[in-house]
């Protein structure tokens, strides 16, 4: 028995030790983070959400519509469901199966319809017709997870609550190493780890436009990236 103690120490201190590196690899150092940040700063100096919206409940209802559809289809479809449906009390009272052939392009437009729905009465009745400010009163709304919360505080009202956490920030944080993580939920975490708070909201813009204009799934452009130098992703085309 005594020559297995010290055997088990041995064994959880090195969990133990792991653990606390877990998180993020040697890529997500203080100096490269600061160097990443500065090459999106030069390329994104003052990008926002692509989604057209004049107000945060609308920002609302088109984040939900983007989930597993491009933000240009879903500005489509918003110019027109905008004018139609001004309020969140329009929204309300709306009827089913005819919202559903209003958002029918952005696919799974049932899921959508219940979420949208339900998120506007519960605006209507619970919070007197207005978007809520918090991440936990938005939580709370139908549809809506982190990174829908995320998108309203951060662009609507300027609150850094967390790290909007979408494909391109999923992918690009793989590549550049900021975590090796494949749920958003831990992205989110380790990106707030490594990621000063003042920066939350502009990064996550950036690192979209970046995925969508550069760092594309299948064939990034690495030779046009001005982050290529600090990339160390196996999937690299130069």
């Amino acid at each position: 028995m005594k020559k297995q103690r010290p055997k088990l120490k041995r064994t959880a201190s090195k969990h133990a030790k792991k653990s606390r590196t877990r998180p993020t690899d040697a890529g997500a150092s203080p100096q490269r983070v600061r160097a990443i940040l500065q090459k999106l700063d030069e390329a994104y100096p003052n990008v926002n959400c692509a989604l057209v919206h004049e107000n945060a409940f609308q920002l609302l209802i088109a984040t939900i519509l983007s989930a597993q559809c491009t933000d240009e289809r879903v500005n489509k479809i918003t110019k027109t469901l905008f004018a139609k449906y001004r309020t969140p009390r329009d929204f309300a009272v709306a009827h089913p199966a005819e919202l559903e052939q209003d958002i029918r392009p952005t696919g799974f437009f049932r899921n959508k319809t219940k979420s949208i729905l339900g998120a506007s009465r519960k605006i209507v009745d619970e919070f007197g017709g207005e978007v809520p400010r918090t991440m936990e009163e938005l939580l709370t709304l139908p549809g809506v997870a982190r990174k829908t919360a995320n998108v309203v505080l951060g662009t609507a009202f300027g609150i850094a609550s967390g790290v909007v956490v979408d494909t391109h920030v999923t992918r690009l944080s793989e590549r550049l190493g900021l975590s090796r993580e494949t749920d958003a939920k831990k992205i989110e975490q380790d990106l707030i780890r490594v990621i000063p708070k003042e920066k939350w909201i502009l990064f996550s813009h950036q690192v979209i436009w970046h995925g969508r204009k550069v760092c594309q799934a299948r064939k990034p452009r690495c030779a046009e990236c001005n982050l290529e130098s600090l990339c160390h992703a196996r999937d690299k085309t130069v």
